[in-house]
């Protein structure tokens, strides 16, 4: 039977993604080892042969999934998507059809299970990233190639090389993730590139598949496209194989998104702490909390998620670094998540001192920097004008009656007090509620 698309079986899938807004993703694996980043064996074309010694020594001995899991909480998140199994061939879960494994390493255990289990624990929905690239199978293309490690050596040839048995291979590893671990919320595939997308990963068969066994999984449009692209479904001419969302990557759109006939679209930006996705020992360029915040609260004014990824080091344990921010993100979120969670475009304009989302009759004004004088709320009329609290302890701020704005009759504006350093120097937030 032709596929046919459901808007209403696909709004429903998403409707608790739209609301979460806030994931943490986690990038973790053999390339901790070497801590160089997650691409470490294609940048430095590095053959099979030195990199498979690494498995011998991936034994960490602090790794504490459960206190993974708690930070994320802690700073207010609502999802998390774990890498099963990255473009080196890794499988952090016990698959049947690689000896390639965690379970199969000195730690001898399966993580994805680990995690599945603790990210239910805290009550965080159970994401899972799956590569559909796989640079040890023998059967993946080498020479040639965008991006094996082998790309550039002829020695490599693809004579002899089978890329339907490598489908068959990935299928299978699709499937078990899909069946051995309960219910999946997220299944983040990465990625497609020159001629290997769509159909080249049979993904019509492929998506089938996983809706068999997960019809409910919220799954990204990277089948089609990579961090770039914005896929079938963005075109009105949704595939079987569609994207529920976009996945810009290292970039928030500079607007919301918007299908080919105006629609807006599901999307979520997945962002680096620093400056790689794995573990990097020497990359100490962090984006600092007040920094993130205020991106978060850009990506929902935009009605967009954030995705904001860790990357623990071999023994397991999530930078020191990393802790602080979320730490810091965490205590911002703690007073002021009402502003983020099942919140979208206010579709006013964004003031000139920050931005503003909102939830149905409710407003949240965030102000980045303070003003000479009262505060505009733009986009509201004086009479429309139920309430307006400060959203991290609920104190009353009053409509100004201030002469300075008598040119401005038109404008309400908010009373914020004497003193012209924010409550919040990183975001204040102001819900203005509407009659």
């Amino acid at each position: 039977m032709a596929f046919q698309f459901s808007r209403e079986d696909y709004e429903r899938r998403t409707a608790w993604y739209t609301q979460a807004r806030f994931g943490m993703f986690i990038h973790w694996g053999l390339y901790a080892i070497p801590a160089r980043g997650e691409w470490v064996r294609s940048e430095e074309r590095i053959p099979k042969e030195a990199y498979d010694p690494y498995i011998d020594e991936f034994n960490p001995q602090h790794c504490d999934i459960r206190a993974w899991m708690q930070a994320a909480k802690a700073a207010g998140m609502k999802y998390v998507v774990l890498t099963a199994k990255h473009h080196d061939g890794f499988c952090l879960f016990d698959s049947a059809y690689t000896d390639f494994k965690s379970t199969n390493s000195p730690a001898g255990r399966d993580f994805v299970r680990e995690y599945v289990d603790a990210a239910r624990e805290f009550g965080l929905k159970v994401g899972l990233y799956f590569s559909l690239i796989d640079w040890r199978h023998p059967d993946f293309p080498h020479y040639g190639d965008l991006n094996h490690p082998m790309r550039g050596d002829p020695a490599y040839s693809n004579e002899g090389r089978d890329f339907n048995r490598y489908l068959d291979f990935l299928h299978a590893q699709v499937r078990e993730v899909c069946t051995n671990y309960g219910k999946l919320d997220i299944l983040w595939f990465d990625f497609s590139y020159g001629e290997l997308r769509g159909e080249a990963w049979r993904a019509t068969e492929l998506m089938e598949m996983v809706r068999s066994l997960q019809p409910d999984v919220v799954i990204d449009n990277r089948l089609e496209v990579s961090g770039e692209g914005f896929g079938s479904l963005a075109a009105c001419q949704p595939t079987p194989y569609h994207g529920d969302f976009v996945s810009p990557e290292r970039i928030i759109p500079p607007k919301g998104l918007l299908d080919a006939e105006g629609r807006p679209l599901v999307w979520e930006s997945c962002i680096t702490m620093n400056n790689h996705w794995g573990y990097c020992a020497t990359d100490h360029f962090y984006k600092s909390a007040p920094m993130l915040i205020k991106k978060l609260v850009e990506c929902v004014s935009k009605g967009g998620n954030l995705l904001l990824n860790v990357g623990p080091d071999i023994q397991g344990r999530i930078p020191e670094e990393s802790l602080a921010v979320l730490e810091g993100i965490g205590r911002w979120m703690d007073r002021n998540s009402a502003s983020i969670y099942g919140c979208g475009p206010s579709g006013l304009e964004k003031p000139e001192y920050g931005r503003i989302t909102r939830s149905g009759d409710r407003l949240y004004y965030h102000v980045f920097e303070n003003t000479l004088g009262p505060l505009p709320l733009f986009g509201v009329k004086k009479e429309e004008v139920r309430s307006i609290r400060r959203l991290a302890d609920g104190s009353e701020v009053q409509v100004s009656t201030d002469w300075t704005h008598s040119d401005y009759p038109e404008l309400v504006f908010a009373d914020l007090g004497p003193d012209p350093a924010l409550p919040d120097p990183v975001d204040t937030v102001l819900e203005v509620r509407l009659r």
